[in-house]
């Protein structure tokens, strides 16, 4: 059965950091692309970040470019969103999952982030 494992969010001020992280189970994580995807309150769920298998390969969206940066440990089965320079319209759930252009498997809880003075 597979399952994600989101946490490292919380509340934080305009302007700070957080790093997220995504450990997984129950597939071959290292044959998959994972990304990361947020939904904020009352908006559908958006791709942040996506990176390849073999970290070949990595897309942003435009909102968040130059700010997050999505790295992998493959050995650990994690996928990892370093957040900095966050603003309250990243205040949103925050989930990983396999695949590249859709994800692949069910949702796991996310974590929540708040962005607030």
């Amino acid at each position: 059965q597979v399952h994600f494992v989101e946490s490292g969010g919380g509340p934080v001020q305009p302007g700070g950091s957080l790093r997220l992280s995504c450990v997984a189970s129950g597939f071959t994580f290292s044959n998959f692309a994972m990304t990361w995807y947020r939904q904020a309150p009352g908006k559908e769920r958006e791709l942040v970040a996506g990176i390849r298998k073999d970290s070949d390969e990595i897309k942003y969206a435009d909102s968040v470019k130059g700010r997050f940066n999505i790295s992998r440990d493959n050995a650990k089965s994690a996928v990892y969103l370093t957040m900095n320079s966050l603003k309250p319209e990243d205040t949103a759930v925050y989930y990983c999952n396999a695949g590249w252009a859709i994800p692949v498997y069910y949702w796991g809880q996310g974590t929540q982030v708040t962005v607030a003075s």
